[in-house]
């Protein structure tokens, strides 16, 4: 099993990173919208979700990242996945989520496609 959900974030620039580590499944789909929450109301529309410490993404953890597309979608933001497994690039490759969303090795590379 999983360890526990742990995310951090940090704004570099105008660009929030968030950093997660351990499933995202209900519990972390959820803080990570709470947290994108605070930020997308003070005007930020620039999202990095760092996977590097996450193996396993649930249905219910990517409807919350599909709610965080929407809303960024919705004010011409974007979001810019990093440092995905192999099985979750594939999981949101099948559903379509690359079509809404990017994706980067890193979060360096990240925040210069954002440039």
């Amino acid at each position: 099993m999983e360890a526990e959900f742990k995310l951090t974030s940090e704004l570099k620039g105008d660009v929030l990173v968030m950093h997660t580590a351990g499933y995202v499944n209900n519990e972390g789909g959820e803080k990570i919208a709470q947290e994108f929450n605070q930020h997308f109301e003070k005007g930020v529309k620039k999202v990095i979700i760092d996977l590097e410490k996450t193996k396993v993404v649930n249905s219910i953890g990517i409807s919350f990242l599909i709610e965080v597309i929407e809303k960024l979608n919705d004010k011409k933001g974007k979001l810019i996945f990093t440092n995905l497994e192999s099985a979750i690039e594939k999981t949101l490759t099948i559903m379509g989520l690359f079509s809404f969303a990017g994706k980067e090795a890193t979060v360096d590379s990240a925040l210069k496609a954002f440039k």
